[in-house]
């Protein structure tokens, strides 16, 4: 591992991103506001912004490494959802396709069982970081996520998995890459496909109908940092190919400070040990 990113002091943002190429530690400076507004521009015109070789390649060594040591504790889970994440809408005609639930297979570490101590843990509380994508989504405020499984996450693709269709439950959603699958697992995304108030169900119908005409999708990496409104473009990833599995970090960021996610939401994405961890907090709770 680098001596650069031994000190448990040092802000990650210091240590692992390319600041040569990708100045968010000084936006104020000429470079760094024309850097920004070239950001803003991206996700303004396309839904997403997307920053190739973001880590520099020594620290990308130690994340990746980081992640595949802890990977092994991790659950495989099967997670069967429909895209919006919560129960099936009962007004829906029976025939809809938003009804349907799709069923993915990934292994999966939550926000609880990533040390804090870990580098991907140090660079998700980054001031520097969390202000940075804060900018970028031109929000007044930006928090992140503070659900204790959903905050950060640590994801595994494995060759022939693939990951649903869906909309985050949160708007701002970042994900970096650790490590590329050697063909597929390509993110596909249907851009701005929904606001608070409507859908463009005529998009959304012919997505899940399997026409992909209307999505967007671009190569990444490893090391590429994605910004992306996941809360309101509809998103997955294609099946990954290969011998090498695709490694994310999920970074969750929310304007409501405190939010957390429904008990029941999380039992549906993390399975039986989140089930099991609520059932205890509860039994404690009401024996207290």
């Amino acid at each position: 591992m680098p001596e650069i990113i031994q000190d448990t002091d040092t802000d990650m943002v210091l240590s692992l991103v390319d600041l040569a190429r990708y100045p968010i530690a000084d936006l104020e400076s000429a470079e760094g506001a024309a850097f920004l507004k070239a950001c803003q521009d991206q996700m303004e015109e396309h839904g997403w912004c997307n920053l190739d070789g973001f880590i520099r390649p020594e620290a990308l060594v130690a994340l990746a490494d980081e992640s595949n040591a802890l990977l092994p504790t991790a659950d495989v889970l099967t997670i069967k959802r429909n895209i919006y994440q919560g129960a099936i809408d009962p007004s829906l005609p029976k025939d809809d396709l938003r009804r349907k639930e799709y069923t993915h297979v990934a292994t999966q570490l939550a926000d609880d069982q990533l040390p804090n101590e870990t580098l991907i843990q140090r660079l998700y509380q980054s001031p520097r970081l969390t202000d940075f994508v804060r900018r970028v989504q031109k929000k007044d405020v930006l928090h992140r996520c503070a659900d204790e499984f959903q905050a950060l996450n640590v994801v595994a693709l494995h060759p022939g998995s693939w990951h649903a269709w869906h909309y985050d439950t949160t708007e701002c959603t970042v994900t970096l890459l650790l490590q590329a699958a050697e063909t597929g697992g390509d993110f596909a995304f249907l851009p701005n496909s929904r606001t608070d108030e409507t859908e463009d169900r005529e998009a959304v119908d012919r997505l899940l109908a399997g026409d992909m005409s209307h999505t967007q999708k671009f190569d990444r990496g490893a090391g590429t940092f994605t910004l992306f409104r996941g809360g309101y473009s509809l998103h997955g990833v294609t099946e990954v190919e290969g011998s090498t599995p695709r490694v994310t970090a999920i970074m969750t960021y929310d304007e409501q400070e405190g939010r957390v996610i429904s008990d029941d939401i999380n039992i549906r994405i993390y399975g039986d040990r989140v089930k099991n961890i609520l059932a205890e907090r509860a039994a404690s709770s009401i024996n207290a």
